[in-house]
């Protein structure tokens, strides 16, 4: 049965901060006696169907995005954590303004794809230490309202290029594809091999590899939130391409088909699993105390990512910093850990261990960029 969604009355609640409302509307239902709350002073955006059937937001005024949106300090640009309303980090970084220190004889310079239809522009770091030996490459993919400079600063990746000899690419999302430069890991569209925003990613990927010395065995991706998504989507299509990935605050592939389930999924976790294979190796940071993507999505990416192997677990409690965790390592016949997942207890939807210079990061700990290159690039036999 076809049901007849108000999806107008459905973002109006959720600008409200009236969520329960909202998702009853949004499965079929009327909405629940409303709630007596106070106001709620959050920026808020809409959502609206483009004429491709796919779900996208739009500005308050209905003006037409440009890749360059003017961004107001009376009514920023905010993540699909508006969309739950129940986001409690700062944006830390202005825009446009913060720009990563960058080590004498090392590079960080903007390229382009060509692709006008779909932005392609990206951002490269390469480390002075980069020599004549064919490199790793870690492809970091920001969250909502990020930019490449904002997301170098709070993950300090740059930093652990300069140290083990890796370029990093920052795709950067543009605002005409996403008002709130999500990258669109709920649009069906976007979820398949060689079509969308992967296939963006990838031409960006290997643009890289044909300019730089690449060892193409060691293509690894990270995201943060809907990065974190699109990072799992680039690892389950392209597993012949990409050799790991490491999925920070996001969700599992297949989690959502469009706006309406990308609201459940963020919610309580996706209900249920797609069919998807995650066969590459896997690391995943998640808080227990995220307000914006629930903490089961961290399990259903370890679970598509486990994929019906045969592997040991092996589970250890432990503190880095300020900050308690929780690691399980699934390791494969030859003692290799194919799988980590990092449970963050106390931490909302913020990169752990990142700089307070860069926003929707935990200063606290662990340091999740430092255990990613680790995990990819390190010993890794356990035992």
């Amino acid at each position: 049965m076809k049901l007849n969604i108000d999806m107008a009355e459905a973002t109006r609640l959720t600008r409200e901060g009236r969520l329960a409302e909202a998702m009853a509307i949004l499965q079929g239902g009327g909405p629940p006696e409303p709630e007596v709350r106070a106001p709620d002073k959050r920026p808020h955006i809409e959502m609206t169907q483009s004429s491709d059937g796919q779900w996208r937001t739009a500005s308050e005024t209905g003006a037409s995005p440009t890749d360059e949106a003017p961004r107001s300090d009376t009514k920023p640009r905010i993540d699909l954590s508006a969309l739950v309303g129940r986001f409690r980090g700062s944006m830390k970084t202005a825009h446009g303004h913060a720009v990563p220190d960058v080590p004498l004889g090392a590079t960080f310079a903007r390229h382009t794809v060509a692709d006008a239809a779909r932005g392609g522009r990206y951002k490269l770091y390469v480390p002075s230490t980069y020599s004549a030996d064919p490199a790793a490459l870690m492809v970091m993919l920001h969250g909502c309202t990020q930019s490449p400079d904002d997301f170098a600063i709070g993950t300090r990746m740059n930093n652990l290029a300069e140290a083990h000899g890796f370029l990093v690419l920052y795709p950067e999302q543009s605002a005409k594809a996403n008002m709130n430069r999500c990258w669109n890991w709920f649009n069906t569209a976007d979820q398949g091999r060689d079509s969308g925003e992967p296939d963006l990613i990838m031409r960006m990927i290997r643009q890289v590899m044909s300019i730089h010395r690449i060892d193409p065995g060691k293509v690894f991706v990270a995201g943060l939130s809907a990065g974190g998504a699109m990072a799992a989507i680039l690892g389950a299509r392209y597993p012949d391409l990409i050799a790991g990935v490491a999925v920070h605050s996001g969700l599992a592939v297949g989690a959502a088909h469009d706006m309406p389930s990308a609201f459940g999924a963020m919610s309580h976790g996706a209900g249920k699993i797609s069919s998807a294979r995650l066969a590459v190796r896997t690391i995943v940071f998640h808080g227990d105390a995220d307000g914006t993507v629930h903490i089961r999505n961290g399990q259903q990416v370890v679970d598509q990512a486990m994929s019906g192997r045969a592997l040991t677990r092996a589970a250890t409690d432990g503190q880095a910093g300020n900050g308690r965790y929780s690691r399980t390592v699934y390791t494969d016949g030859d003692g290799v850990a194919a799988i980590e997942y990092w449970m963050l207890h106390g931490a909302g939807h913020a990169w752990s261990g990142g700089d307070a210079g860069g926003s929707y990061t935990d200063p606290k700990g662990p340091d999740a960029s430092r255990e990613m290159v680790r995990f990819f690039l390190g010993e890794n036999k356990i035992g």
